[in-house]
Formats: structure tokens, C-alpha cells, sequence
């Protein structure tokens, strides 16, 4: 990531210094944006974590402005920490920086409430141009990221299961039985995250919570139980 150059005249000098949290997993990467955002003219680092929940825990004790957010990172991924912090500190934005811009990373990320995403090969010029656009209600995405959400609503849209019944066996959660749904139609762990907007890390918590719910081995008996259920419509008989 390279540091740039923004002279004091441009769209930063306008405005108020952004207190900013870093969130990365790696220390040499963390500690590397944290002094370059130090050397940047509108940027105020007041703190770094480690980890999403490490993130989520210093946005409620500093409510920084901003937060940069790595994606990939242990105990609570750059998505969940999102989500957390948007919903419970609408004061503070969020602008994604990692290294991934694949859907699998991007939808997700959006979906929880990012208003920025950058990848980590953006100039500090790029980076407090998107931490004071996100500050000012605007968004700020990397181009390749623009050019990915303009073909993305050119895609035909995947028509949604139809929702699972009310009563729910097993203990079950609603979002449990959609994510089943899919296995019985055959969808990847890939595939179903992106029908449902959310990380392939999420989707396999819900795999592994239902199957352990239902006493289940694999995907084979996760179908014939959805079938079971009526969670899921097994496909016609052939007329003979």
C-alpha cells in the first residue's frame, strides 16, 4: 500500500481531522497503515485491533469516525464486526481494506453496512478520499469494485426458495433452514453465500449448527431431512 501525497489545499484540508481505528489481523500490516495514515493530513489513528471483536470493543469505547476494516481476521470476521458496529454505533462508518475484491468478500461486506471498499494496494491519497467521503454520507469504492456491482445488476437475479414453514424442527433458526434449502438444491457453500449475501465462513457456521441440531452426517441426509421436513420440495417423478 502505497503512502501518496495529499497537499493541505485539497478535499481534506476542507474538513475535520477523521478519527480513524485500524482493523487488520497481521501486525506488520496493521502497524504498516497505522503509520502511514500517521504521516496523512486529515487522519487521526485512535486506535488498532486485531480481531473483529477487538474492533467492534474500541468503536464502542472511542466512536471514531471511521473504521478501516480488514475482511479475513480470526474470532470475528471483517463482515460480523460490520454488521455489529453499524447496528449499534450508526455514528461510525466502515471502509473495507484487504487484499480480496471477489464477491465472496465484496457482496457480503456491502451488505453489512460498509460504505467504502478499498483494496490494500490503494495510495493515502485514496484512503483519506474515502474515509472523509464515507464521513460525509457519500460512498467510495475502488474502480474494479464499481465496475463488479455494474455487472453484478446486469446479472439475472436467482429466484429465492420459497420460505420455510413457521415451526421449525430441531431448534432450528429461519436462516438455518433457507441455507438447507439450498444444499437440497444442490448449491456449493460459494453459491449459497452468494444467494444470501453473506461470507462462506458464515454459511458453514450455519451448516455446522444445523447439523449438529438435527443429529446430521453430511449433505445427503441434510436433503433427505429437508425433503422429511417439508423444508425443501424433492424434484418430480419421471412419467414412465
Amino acid at each position: 500500500m502505497a503512502a501518496g501525497h495529499t497537499g493541505a489545499e485539497g478535499v481534506v484540508g476542507a474538513g475535520r481531522v477523521a478519527r480513524v481505528v485500524v482493523a487488520d489481523d497481521q501486525t506488520v500490516v496493521r502497524e504498516g497503515i497505522v503509520m502511514i495514515l500517521g504521516l496523512l493530513p486529515g487522519i487521526e489513528v485512535v486506535g488498532s485491533a486485531g480481531d473483529g471483536n477487538e474492533a467492534v470493543e474500541l468503536v464502542a469505547e472511542l466512536a471514531p469516525d471511521v473504521v478501516l476494516m480488514d475482511l479475513r481476521m480470526p474470532r470475528c470476521d471483517g463482515v460480523e464486526a460490520t454488521r455489529r458496529i453499524r447496528d449499534a454505533h450508526p455514528g461510525t462508518q466502515v471502509v473495507v481494506l484487504t487484499t480480496y475484491a471477489d464477491d465472496d468478500s465484496l457482496f457480503p461486506a456491502l451488505q453489512a453496512g460498509a460504505r467504502g471498499y478499498l483494496t490494500k494496494d490503494a495510495g493515502g491519497d485514496e484512503i483519506v478520499r474515502a474515509v472523509h467521503a464515507v464521513m460525509s454520507g457519500d460512498a467510495s469504492l475502488a474502480p474494479q469494485v464499481q465496475r463488479r456491482l455494474l455487472e453484478r445488476i446486469s446479472e439475472p437475479i436467482t429466484p429465492q426458495p420459497p420460505p420455510p414453514p413457521q415451526e421449525l424442527p430441531d431448534g432450528i433458526t429461519g436462516r438455518e433452514a433457507e441455507v438447507l434449502a439450498h444444499i437440497a438444491e444442490g448449491l456449493t457453500n460459494a453459491e449459497i453465500a452468494r444467494a444470501l449475501r453473506v461470507s462462506t465462513a458464515t454459511v458453514k457456521t450455519h451448516i455446522n449448527n444445523l447439523f449438529a441440531k438435527a443429529g446430521l452426517r453430511d449433505r445427503t441426509q441434510a436433503v433427505r431431512y429437508a425433503y422429511r421436513h417439508g423444508l425443501a420440495q424433492p424434484p418430480g417423478r419421471r412419467i414412465t
